[in-house]
């Protein structure tokens, strides 16, 4: 029982020990309403990642697990559908990404437009496709493209054009990905970007006018200074998501034909639930994760404000 100290004609002071405990209580709660989420996120992540890169470190011989050590990551060197996959890969990343971003930047500009009236319809219009399940839209364009009777080649067909191999030839294998993720991400990106491009302010157009700079002058020195952060933004998760690229490639080619599509992300769920080599395909997701990073590195260095 808790005493305090009183004297005549004073107030009652409490002892030290009871005004700590409340002032410890009161420090306590932020962590214990944080404490589930650190547990849910330790139970499923960290020790997920953790426990990945234990498999890393083990191959799999007549059932049992043997230590290797680093050999399955000495193995990609070596590995050529590692650097077919990574091949691939980048050229999504080297080509596909900076014409989305260049159609959002141009998308998001017109919907800031006051020109534009229904801009709120444009802007649910190019944002749904971003809605559509991953696996939906991937069946729905290779129904789109099949050589025999897509809806495309049907439409090519009635002006006198031959029924292109969307999905069966390397090359427009790789077009057919590319202009499905275009439509799958473009409008998301400009949503985004117009999000930053509505906090620039209108005094730098004026003053861009008085001087005399048209609209690609104004577009040049004002609008892209100002989508600076949205850029670096939109650049560095279409770079984690090209480099995370699994679900379009595998519904639409599975990987072909003849491993023209075959990213990363293939080839991992090829490893791991195809050919059941479970150290191996966690060694290829660490190095992933250490590109990823890397890249995320250089983009912030070269395309992050300058101090």
């Amino acid at each position: 029982m808790t005493a305090t100290l009183t004297r005549p004609g004073a107030r009652a002071v409490p002892a030290p020990g009871a005004v700590r405990r409340p002032r410890a209580r009161r420090r306590a709660a932020p962590y214990l309403f944080v404490l589930p989420a650190l547990l849910l996120f330790a139970a499923f992540k960290l020790y997920p990642i953790g426990r990945s890169f234990v498999i890393s470190l083990h191959k799999s011989v007549g059932g049992t697990e043997r230590f290797v050590g680093a050999d399955n990551y000495t193995r990609l060197l070596d590995d050529p559908l590692f650097w077919t996959a990574l091949k691939n890969t980048a050229v999504i990343l080297a080509v596909q990404v900076p014409v989305m971003l260049a159609l959002a930047t141009g998308l998001a500009v017109a919907l800031d437009s006051t020109a534009l009236r229904g801009r709120a319809v444009f802007r649910l219009g190019f944002f749904l496709p971003m809605i559509t399940g991953l696996v939906a839209y991937g069946i729905v364009f290779s129904v789109l493209l099949n050589k025999d009777y897509g809806l495309v080649n049907w439409l090519t067909g009635l002006v006198g054009l031959d029924p292109v191999p969307w999905l069966t030839d390397p090359l427009w294998a790789k077009i057919s990905l590319g202009l499905a993720l275009t439509w799958h991400y473009t409008g998301y990106n400009a949503v985004i970007l117009l999000a930053r491009l509505q906090t620039v302010p209108a005094e730098l157009y004026d003053a861009a006018a008085v001087d005399g700079a048209g609209t690609w002058h104004s577009f040049r020195h004002v609008t892209l200074p100002g989508l600076r952060p949205a850029l670096l933004l939109t650049t560095v998760l279409s770079t984690i998501g090209t480099l995370q690229l699994f679900d379009e490639p595998y519904v639409l080619t599975g990987g072909g034909p003849d491993n023209a599509t075959l990213t990363i992300g293939v080839y991992v769920y090829q490893n791991a639930f195809k050919y059941f080599d479970f150290g191996y395909a966690s060694a290829i997701a660490y190095a992933l994760a250490v590109l990823i990073g890397l890249l995320g590195v250089i983009q912030f260095r070269f395309l992050g404000e300058k101090s």
